[in-house]
């Protein structure tokens, strides 16, 4: 069923959309696992509701309104999948969005989506581990995710290190699949730029100290730390490494990009840490989104994966229009194409084009998405490029040091082969 009161077009209006929002009969579920138990997850949630807000305003998906079912993943694996089972088996949910690790998106994947032939659309997860079943077969078509992989992370890392002129590092990353990937990518990286790496050494979660891993990573005297861990573990870990005498030259993943990182370590111990993220690109599409995110909620966005998540519901909800009301799984899979297509008719990341781009499907065309993190398009894998960034603690919170474009990125990834 397609809503008929919607205006043609980007000049559609907020009073025609706010109409069709009000002739909607029905509902249509989808499901969030997000970690909104932890400071970082809380935006990412709340971005993706947003999303929902705005298309619901647009009229909804296929006549129908919009309903996220959030269940909290606590970045615990056993309870990510507990709470996928029960949105795919009590909700009936066929678009799923999350997790934000990979060691929690990675079995939902594979014991609760991929068998039950639900879409997951992911923000966050990076791990290569996803490319390598997705190459398998094994996905099934039925995954997706709107940030880089972490080998963009690792490089970025290793081009830090090389600036900075570090003869050593060692290694501290989490015990998970996105920990495992990152921490072994990041070790070769370094290699291959010529910076030694004296330990490498996995974090578990929920341990009362983190001592006898920190002492190992000390044996080899580093001149640099690196850290692939998340803010409660890192917490740990850097008090234990600033106590024993370990050095202040840090560089750490985005998992840290934290006010509770930050806030708990103390920013007197993390002046010489540099971080890395992907990136949005300079582009009017991510303006755009920096705008109205900060006209919504109040405040710039800060903080991991918000634009990726913006992008993953986004997309995820085009997918929806495009398949058509009541569609499975693989059928709104299918039509992540559709709406990320370079020959179709580009698309605004608002109420707005969200109507518009309703108009175009229902009239058999394809539209381009323009997003939060640019103009959005996925690889035979579910994969993303994307530029980087490197970024800092302050006393206002988190700033951006330098942005590194897609092309640069490519280069220096390509000179690491």
């Amino acid at each position: 069923m397609r809503n008929t009161s919607i205006a043609v077009g980007l000049a559609a209006g907020l009073t025609a959309i706010g109409g069709a929002a009000a002739a909607q009969d029905c509902t249509t579920k989808i499901g969030a696992v997000l970690p909104t138990s932890v400071d970082w997850g809380k935006p990412i949630a709340a971005t993706a509701q947003y999303v929902v807000e705005q298309v619901n305003a647009a009229g909804g998906v296929a006549g129908c309104e919009i309903e996220m079912v959030l269940r909290d993943s606590q970045v615990d694996p056993k309870v990510g999948v507990d709470a996928a089972k029960a949105l795919v088996d009590l909700d009936g949910v066929q678009v799923l969005l999350g997790a934000v690790s990979s060691g929690v998106s990675m079995p939902i994947l594979t014991s609760v989506t991929a068998p039950a032939g639900v879409m997951q659309m992911s923000c966050c997860s990076s791990s290569t581990a996803f490319t390598g079943l997705a190459e398998e077969g094994k996905t099934k078509g039925l995954w997706f995710r709107t940030f880089a992989t972490t080998g963009v992370q690792s490089a970025v890392a290793a081009m830090v290190a090389k600036d900075k002129g570090y003869k050593s590092i060692a290694i501290l990353y989490k015990n998970d699949d996105w920990g495992q990937d990152i921490g072994k990518l990041a070790a070769a990286d370094f290699a291959a730029v010529g910076v030694e790496v004296t330990g490498s050494v996995a974090l578990n979660d929920g341990q009362a100290s983190y001592r006898a891993e920190v002492t190992e990573a000390l044996k080899g005297q580093p001149e640099a730390i690196y850290l692939a861990l998340y803010p409660k573990e890192g917490t740990a870990a850097v008090r234990e490494w600033i106590s024993l005498g370990g050095t202040q030259n840090m560089i750490v993943a985005n998992s840290l990009k934290s006010d509770e990182f930050r806030e708990n370590v103390g920013l007197q111990y993390l002046g010489n840490t540099t971080g890395t993220d992907t990136a949005s690109p300079r582009s009017a599409s991510a303006t755009r989104f920096v705008d109205q995110y900060t006209e919504h909620f109040g405040s710039a966005p800060s903080g991991p994966g918000l634009s990726n998540s913006y992008d993953a519901t986004m997309i995820a909800l085009l997918a929806m229009e495009a398949a058509g009301k009541d569609s499975s799984g693989e059928e709104i899979a299918a039509m992540v194409g559709k709406v990320t297509d370079p020959a179709g008719t580009p698309v605004s990341a608002d109420a707005e084009g969200f109507a518009a781009a309703k108009e175009i499907l229902a009239g058999g065309g394809s539209v381009f998405y323009q997003g939060a993190t640019g103009n959005v398009r996925f690889d035979a894998n579910g994969d993303v490029s994307a530029p980087a960034v490197t970024w800092g603690f302050s006393e206002g919170g988190i700033e951006e040091l330098q942005y590194i474009s897609l092309d640069e990125v490519d280069s220096f990834m390509g000179s690491l082969n």
